[in-house]
């Protein structure tokens, strides 16, 4: 499950405190329950990691290498809206046929609806999904596969339930803020086209962190030596999401051709949009990471971890956390240089006035 195999689309979290055995205790107590007990309203607690429905949790099954790793499952029963509707259908017709009528009004729909799917829902399969989670106590981070706003809050509020542990989501503000005290609020918008003044366009730290990228891969070498991980290459490929906030056009997406030599990116940027999402490659020797970053979020999708060279299941998910350390450590050094030059007005005044002539000698293809 998980973190186990595959590529991974997670966020990352900053652990208020450690978790050990003594909290498995608190997460076998809050299992998910028998789902017999499952009726109209949702379900959800936590598993063993070995499948959604792993409810024995014990010390043994909870760590996975030397590593606590377990999943908040959710599960629910819930018709489908082709035969929901095609029973309320049946039931119309019936009922209009029964009390001789052309149509019905929309209260009498509404009661048929609820009546249908009263009758129908006893006998739906239940639908499970998990929130999986690891907890690397060397860098007290937790790593969660909780993308959505409604994911993240159900995972942080149940976390927080069952053990007292806090789960502060590593976005652009709360890492800038731990690793160099810097308030990003403080910032005002930065403009990287000559067209726009400072004031005239939005932003985001994440936004400006990932232009920022973009540049630096392409004006600098793309290379930086990353304490305890070495020298890393990255660079940013396509596909491009673009945004501005404010009238016109607020979001284009650029997929097919070459979209970092395209004119479409180089009016993009002039008209004051930036990069939300794009591809992301970290590369160290024959190493990849290659993943799909949502800057505003500080999300990452599809992640594909450099191949293990273990087989055994414990041997090969012990590899991937480490890869997936070096990452972290890889990006939040990255991170860190950016939030440093940016907090600089003599640094960042140069970087600014550097990036817009990027921006304005860029090649665009037709």
């Amino acid at each position: 499950m998980g973190f186990e195999k595959g590529s991974l689309s997670f966020r990352m979290f900053f652990a208020s405190r450690d978790l050990d055995e003594k909290d498995v205790e608190k997460f076998a107590a809050q299992t998910l329950p028998p789902l017999n007990t499952l009726a109209e309203e949702e379900i959800h607690g936590w598993v063993a990691g070995r499948h959604l429905m792993d409810r024995n949790i014990t010390e043994e099954n909870a760590y996975l290498g030397g590593y606590l790793r377990l999943t908040l499952t959710q599960a629910k029963k819930a018709v489908p809206s082709s035969l929901l509707q095609a029973e309320c259908a049946v039931e119309e017709m019936a009922v209009m046929e029964a009390e001789d009528k052309q149509y019905l009004n929309q209260q009498m729909r509404s009661e048929i609806k609820k009546q249908v799917k009263e009758r129908l829902l006893p006998d739906m399969p239940p639908q499970l999904k998990g929130i999986d989670f690891v907890f690397d106590e060397r860098s007290h981070m937790i790593y969660a596969s909780a993308t959505s706003e409604k994911q993240v809050d159900a995972f942080v509020l149940s976390l927080m339930q069952t053990t007292g542990c806090g789960a502060a989501a590593a976005d652009p503000e709360t890492i800038a803020e731990r690793a160099e005290g810097i308030d990003t609020h403080n910032w005002g918008p930065s403009s990287f086209s000559d067209e726009l003044e400072d004031g005239m366009v939005d932003g985001t730290a994440g936004r400006e962190f990932l232009m920022w990228l973009w540049y630096s891969s392409e004006m600098r070498g793309g290379l930086e030596q990353v304490p305890d991980v070495g020298e890393i290459a990255y660079m940013v490929e396509g596909p491009l999401s673009f945004v501005m906030e404010g009238k016109g056009a607020h979001e284009i997406t650029l997929k097919k051709g070459q979209p970092m030599l395209s004119a479409e990116a180089r009016t993009a940027l002039l008209s004051g949009k930036k990069l939300n999402k794009a591809k992301v490659q970290f590369v160290r020797g024959e190493e990849v990471w290659a993943f799909t970053f949502d800057a505003d979020e500080f999300i990452f999708r599809s992640l594909k971890l450099p191949q293990t060279e273990t087989f055994d299941r414990v041997g090969k998910f012990q590899e991937r956390m480490v890869l997936l350390e070096t990452f972290r450590q890889s990006f939040f050094h990255l991170y860190t240089e950016f939030i440093k030059e940016r907090n600089s007005s003599k640094d960042w005044k140069e970087t600014k006035a550097a990036m817009r002539k990027w921006v304005a000698d860029r090649p665009a293809t037709a």
